[in-house]
């Protein structure tokens, strides 16, 4: 995280009077169960006003505040630990834990990150933003401590959504055999809902089974009955039995877990006795607590996925419609070009891993809602997935965050890859995304793909050739990436057509005269061919990473003094290395000059400044190339 940029700190609002005396969680322990409650509301107000003023997730963290509440005052953070899974839900953790007057520089450079990160605070103990990975770490913190002999609770704290994924069931298997483990899961299941009558039930119920008697009882019944295996085994069946009356799942129980709920997670007198219990238990403890997106502001309780990610807005109005529309972003784009390329071709299939509004495929589910497939947050079954399908004649479209296909790397080689299976990834977010920062960025796929036999990329340049250049992965019988950054590109109309670009070929945009030749990859096109009019050099859109127009290199650098390559994604190993790789194979020595992202973790910020920062503007790319090849030197 850059050091040197710090944003201007606000005090906290006079209207928050108690939460501005709470400034780490030790402040809350002593407070009554009503003052609590207080503190919820003034927390909840506060998430509000501070993510309507700087942008950020809002329906997960009004979700989570008394959740977040509770846990802070039965457990003793930071020596306990806290691992909150995906991470855009601890905005109320990081207002409670010393962070409330620095929520105003959230996700901006300098500022406070939207997700849990070691390096920011003591309470961050693990740093997240994929999902999935709390209850693997958590177990991690609670053998760890077993080891060497520390008394300490380790707390995975995971969304239903998160649930899904497998590397959550891998850990829960593991850490199930694990019978003197201090460890609990709370499910946060918020795609539920409990009726007030089963809610009030459910609290007496969590009480109970959460409580020393009920465990201890259950312990000595074992006991007993094991002399007596058919009459331990119908104990057993009529437990089971009798928990299934009442609560949703023993699924968690055949893992080895000791499951209590379903609870209300925004009832702080349910919450806090059973947590209090749990605390003294041993073994591994799951606890199901049921909240509500967007709890207490109606708006987003209306709609907490238009809220789940919004800009700055006014909370008393809410989220307004721009006067002018914004202009195309490659994820519409790709969406539209689903939808037409499907209405050409029965075979496409179109395949998400929980990310249909991020990566654009509403449209797609309403008008193909049988070709439309949404797996979960399950990237690596997604894969998987889809090269079952292309072994049956289908055409599956992959749409993907490029940071979240690194989790599905081995069935991208073994079973996409390896078999030549056609099957496009359409890679969202390639390169930086700005306030999300590093666990976000799109910064590697050039490297971890064209490495890979059989595999192409590809890299519009801008929403135009983005649209022809699917078209042309679709057409291939292999697979093919296609990335495209987030948000809106140089804004080149589509066309409706379905008209593909050559395959593996670029093109000379601009002919110039200084013997310094510049090839982009991707978006980055545009800010080189401005850079191109101060230093009058040529400029080829090479449009492919993988395979390279190798023909055009050779010609580029025969007729070239000096080679320079930009890419919005990592130097090393990227499509700068192709070409020194291609050239050098080919015994062709020309000065080269790579530029792209560094060898460094890039954190949040504006994305505009952020290329600046690394050089890839207009101005940063002319910068580096005279500076390199001064005085027309190209040695």
């Amino acid at each position: 995280m850059p050091t040197s940029t710090h944003l201007p700190v606000t005090s906290p609002a006079t209207s928050f009077p108690l939460l501005r005396t709470v400034n780490s969680p030790a402040d809350l322990r002593p407070m009554s169960r009503d003052t609590l409650k207080t503190l919820a509301h003034e927390l909840r107000a506060y998430v509000i006003d501070s993510v309507s003023k700087t942008g950020g997730h809002l329906s997960s963290n009004l979700g989570t505040v008394e959740l977040t509440v509770a846990l802070h005052h039965v457990f003793n953070t930071p020596h306990d630990r806290l691992v909150w899974d995906v991470g855009h839900q601890t905005y109320p953790h990081k207002i409670l834990t010393g962070r409330r007057d620095r929520m105003s520089t959230l996700r901006q450079m300098g500022g406070i990150s939207g997700f849990p990160q070691r390096a920011e605070s003591e309470y961050d103990t693990f740093g997240t933003a994929h999902s999935s990975t709390s209850i693997s770490a958590a177990l991690g913190m609670a053998m760890a401590a077993k080891q060497k002999g520390e008394d300490r609770y380790s707390v995975a704290i995971i969304g239903d959504g998160a649930m899904s994924a497998g590397m959550a069931f891998e850990a829960l298997n593991n850490a199930g055999v694990e019978h003197d483990a201090r460890l609990l899961v709370v499910l946060n299941d918020n795609d539920m809902s409990i009726s007030p009558p089963v809610g009030a039930l459910n609290r007496h119920l969590a009480r109970l089974m959460s409580g020393q008697f009920y465990a201890a009882a259950k312990n000595v019944g074992k006991t007993v009955l094991k002399a007596a295996p058919p009459l331990f085994e119908l104990a057993k069946r009529f437990e089971q039995h009798a928990k299934g009356m009442v609560v949703p799942a023993t699924l968690f129980e055949q893992f080895g877990f000791n499951y209590i709920g379903p609870i209300d997670g925004h009832d702080l007198d349910s919450l806090i006795p059973t947590l209090e219990n749990i605390k003294h238990l041993t073994g591994p403890q799951f606890l199901h607590v049921v909240t509500k997106k967007g709890q207490g502001y109606k708006l987003a309780e209306a709609d907490p996925v238009a809220y789940h990610g919004p800009g700055k807005f006014d909370p008393s109005v809410g989220l307004v419609k721009p006067a002018t529309a914004p202009k195309q972003t490659f994820t519409q784009v790709f969406g539209q070009w689903l939808c037409d390329m499907a209405a050409q071709d029965n075979r496409l299939v179109g395949i998400t891993p929980a990310m249909r509004e991020g990566s654009g495929m509403v449209e797609f589910h309403k008008r193909f809602p049988g070709r439309y497939y949404d797996v979960g947050i399950a990237e690596q079954h997604a894969v998987t997935f889809a090269a079952g399908m292309a072994c049956e004649g289908l055409k599956p479209v992959v749409a993907i965050y490029s940071t979240f296909l690194q989790r599905g790397y081995d069935q991208l080689i073994h079973d996409v890859a390896l078999q030549n299976l056609p099957v496009v990834f359409a890679l969202d977010r390639a390169g930086l995304v700005g306030a999300d920062g590093a666990t976000h960025a799109g910064a590697y796929d050039i490297p971890f793909l064209r490495c890979i036999p059989n595999m192409a990329v590809a890299c519009p340049a801008d929403e135009q050739e983005c649209r022809q250049l699917l078209t042309t992965a679709f057409a291939q019988n292999h697979p093919v990436a296609v990335r495209y950054p987030r948000g809106a590109g140089a804004g080149v109309a589509t066309t409706p057509d379905l008209q593909g670009l050559p395959y593996g070929k670029g093109e000379v945009r601009r002919e110039g005269q200084s013997g310094i030749a510049i090839l982009a990859f991707g978006t980055l096109l545009y800010p080189a061919l401005a850079a191109a009019e101060q230093l009058d050099a040529t400029v080829v859109n090479m449009r492919w990473a993988k395979p390279l127009d190798t023909t055009l290199l050779l010609d580029i650098a025969a007729r070239h003094t000096a080679v320079v390559t930009v890419e919005e994604g990592a130097v090393m190993g990227g499509a700068g290395s192709a070409v020194a790789e291609a050239l050098n194979a080919a015994g062709v020595t020309v000065p080269l000059l790579h530029l792209g992202l560094a060898d460094e973790f890039i954190e949040h910020g504006d994305p505009a400044h952020l290329l600046s920062l690394q050089g890839l503007d207009a101005a940063g790319i002319t910068q580096s190339v005279a500076a390199r090849f001064k005085n027309g030197s190209t040695s």
